[in-house]
């Protein structure tokens, strides 16, 4: 559960009637809540398809679930690691992280949290069934764990390992008492969704809301920094953009995520209305099926037939198809300046950010040579899959890129979908192509490495969000020997030669960055993240 963050630790935008923009800046301390209990009222525009923490590693389950779990290890605004259920944690050698726990936390129901509650969460991460995006990746670094006593855990790694505090920031801790033998719909509903944050579970009802009642036993109730001043918080799932934005405006909710880029201009000049935004750090993305060797779903020749070898094993084709997409017109048009094109996954200033990889230029000729030497003079039809309700502009965006690979030749259609429907679709490798986000909320390049593009291992936790089945055994090796470098300037030159190789193989074809925005009644603020997670705890009145 990202917490706010005590004052002079706090990293925050700077905050106008109608602009927020992120300047680095210390922010001031938040204003002090006041007697007078008010409950506060959330629309989003992701979709939360449960209530487990550990069933779908997607930006809207994790920003439901905070509310009510928290983490070892929390990040701020800007990312950076702040103790959580964790006070602190070391490593006491080159394999083994010594983690002390915060004492006097209490779960929901009253009964102490202790290391024994962390052992069992970590183990459960990777077995729960199911998942369309597991968050195994997180617990792949880690051969042990031990409870010394109540409040003390060693985790013991196969080698050096420095990036265990950052995956441990990624994962909910949950109670063994209520968590063992439940499943994914024991959490969702309600039954098990017993943690220690500064909200308890009301109820969660698919495709409509999640409702939060204040846990006023919550160890940081007693700051006045932290306490939180909403009694009750309604958390609705509103994917319609301009129904998010109605029901802003209409009253009905005081906090919207995902600002409709339609919508800025006119929000921005509504005095009673404050919009926060950052830079993010999820990018928008399209991969290529490469699950099959013969017939790709989705994909025939310009007769309907089906191909009989997949054309995105050669990277002929998937770079054909990456230098056919202006990105910056992507970028500045379809998402109207709320996002910025991109070569790579991360923005500059980012740890293995590789400055020699530019945003590249749209060369439909060079396409279209590239097209033939592949065998495919003619091109061949395709069909995109997109989100619809997920991401910002996401079908629009679809619809660009099909515009834009059909004048090269390769006649594409678009089908874009609830979110809802197109999650499993594409964890079952129903598309031959796919637009889709990640988030990478440890801002290194290594998430991405690991979950996106790393070979799909269920063992190894490699590749949970590979939905495509991308391998290039090469990458794994320089992803690992980089996860295993204890020395950041070494650590960072091998993430960086590993972008290269991943752009270089056109592993996937990045698109543009999102900014994030948040739009609140002109008497509230919101603290953006740069993970764009939306939080009730990150509300504050602006009085």
């Amino acid at each position: 559960m990202p917490r706010p963050i005590p004052p002079l630790r706090r990293h925050l935008g700077r905050t106008v009637l109608g602009l927020s923009l992120a300047t680095g800046l210390l922010a001031a301390p938040p204003a002090a809540p006041s007697a007078r209990a008010e409950a506060l009222r959330i629309a989003i525009g992701g979709s939360v398809i449960s209530f487990d923490p550990h069933f779908y590693n997607a930006a809207p389950n994790s920003s439901a679930s905070a509310h009510v779990f928290e983490r070892l290890i929390q990040r701020d605004a800007q990312g950076a690691m702040q103790p959580g259920l964790a006070l602190s944690w070391k490593p006491v050698s080159e394999t083994v992280w010594e983690i002390k726990l915060r004492p006097g936390v209490t779960w929901h129901d009253g009964v102490p949290f202790t290391a024994d509650d962390v052992v069992f969460t970590l183990a459960r991460v990777p077995e729960v069934p199911n998942s369309p995006g597991s968050f195994a990746a997180f617990v792949r670094g880690i051969r042990k764990v031990e409870a010394v006593d109540p409040l003390t855990l060693r985790i013991e790694t196969p080698g050096p390992y420095p990036m265990l505090p950052s995956d441990l920031a990624s994962l909910f801790i949950v109670s063994r008492h209520a968590g063992e033998g439940a499943a994914t719909e024991d959490y969702s509903s309600g039954k098990a969704a017993i943690g220690t944050g500064p909200y308890r579970f009301g109820l969660y009802r698919a495709n409509d809301r999640a409702e939060f009642t204040r846990y006023d036993g919550w160890w940081g109730a007693k700051d006045p920094a932290w306490a939180q001043p909403w009694e009750a918080v309604s958390y609705r799932f509103i994917a319609s953009d301009g129904s998010r934005t109605a029901a802003l405006l209409s009253g009905d909710v005081d906090v919207i995520d995902q600002v409709p880029s339609a919508d800025l201009p006119r929000l921005r000049r509504d005095p009673k209305v404050r919009i926060a935004e950052t830079q993010g750090q999820r990018v928008m993305y399209i991969n290529f099926d490469r699950s099959r060797r013969a017939e790709v779903p989705f994909v025939t020749d310009n007769d309907g037939k089906p191909l009989p070898r997949n054309p995105f094993d050669d990277v002929r084709v998937r770079r054909a198809l990456s230098i056919s997409i202006n990105r910056e017109a992507l970028a500045e048009r379809v998402m109207e300046g709320t996002a910025s094109a991109t070569g790579q996954w991360l923005p500059p200033g980012s740890f293995g950010y590789e400055p020699s990889i530019t945003v590249p230029k749209p060369d439909p000729e060079g396409a279209r040579r590239r097209l033939r030497e592949a065998g495919y003079p003619q091109g061949f039809r395709l069909t995109l899959h997109s989100p619809n309700d997920r991401y910002p502009g996401d079908a629009r965006t679809a619809q660009a890129v099909a515009q834009m690979w059909t004048r090269i030749g390769v006649q594409t259609q678009v089908e874009a979908l609830p979110w809802a429907g197109f999650a499993p679709r594409s964890a079952k490798q129903d598309f031959a192509a796919r637009l889709a986000g990640w988030g990478s909320t440890s801002g290194d390049a290594s998430s991405l490495l690991v979950g996106i593009i790393g070979t799909y291992d269920r063992e190894k936790g490699t590749g949970a969000s590979n939905a495509v089945r991308y391998s290039n055994p090469a990458l794994d090796t320089l992803r690992d020997r980089a996860l295993g470098t204890l020395d950041d300037g070494q650590r960072e030159a091998l993430l960086r030669e590993a972008v290269r190789m991943a752009t270089d193989d056109t592993a996937f074809v990045p698109l543009f960055l999102l900014i994030n925005s948040w739009a609140t009644r002109a008497d509230l603020r919101y603290e953006p993240r740069r993970d764009e997670g939306t939080y009730a705890m990150q509300v504050h009145r602006a009085n």
